[in-house]
């Protein structure tokens, strides 16, 4: 990756309030690199730009980091491993879990797991409605998953109690939430450094 990208990232981080030196910042550049790579026969992702990758894959994973509740993790719908892998390698103290019905996602995510050997990751291949972990978790974490009402209704057996649900969103989600019964909700707008489009998270417990 070009030191411009390098630079982005170091200023992102701090723009989120982290400290570059305490996150691996060349095993993150390394991975978009090896995303860029498998995307051209996998279809992993829609966005090519190095510097758009940078900014909408992994800037906005990182902005839900202070947010993570618990050591136990789920990431449901994980894809390319966004953005539960970029969490679980910001934060090697949690224990992760990426889950995701589709195989060729899941042997991406088998060789960057291959090459980075991270002790905190585990992945998991499958529908969520029928994934049966042995340890419930504290934090399930979705981008990409469907209506609110929809994820908390098929990830409840997956939570402990008290644990939070962590919806990423991009306009705020009016309508959805109207749908949420006896389900307590918070909404934060998050600020992704290099993002002009609305993005929000909306912490289910």
């Amino acid at each position: 990756m070009s030191e411009s990208l390098a630079d982005t990232l170091v200023k992102g981080l701090r723009a989120l309030g982290e400290d570059p030196a305490s996150h691996p910042c060349e095993t993150y550049l390394w991975y978009m690199q090896e995303l860029a790579r498998w995307n051209t026969a996998y279809n992993l992702t829609a966005i090519t730009d190095p510097a758009l990758m940078l900014t909408h894959h992994l800037l906005d994973s990182l902005s839900i980091l202070p947010y993570l509740h618990g050591n136990h993790c789920l990431d449901v719908g994980t894809g390319a491993g966004l953005p539960g892998l970029i969490l679980a390698l910001a934060r090697p103290q949690t224990h992760w879990v990426l889950l995701d019905s589709k195989s060729k996602k899941i042997r991406f995510l088998q060789h960057i797991l291959l090459e980075l050997k991270p002790a905190n990751i585990e992945l998991a291949l499958g529908r969520v409605e029928d994934y049966r972990p042995k340890q419930l978790f504290s934090t399930v974490v979705s981008r990409a998953l469907g209506t609110l009402s929809s994820f908390y209704r098929i990830t409840a057996h997956l939570r402990e109690n008290g644990a939070h649900l962590l919806a990423m969103k991009g306009a705020y989600p009016a309508v959805e939430i109207t749908e949420l019964t006896g389900v307590e909700v918070n909404s934060i707008r998050l600020d992704v450094p290099g993002m002009d489009s609305e993005r929000h998270l909306i912490i289910m417990k």
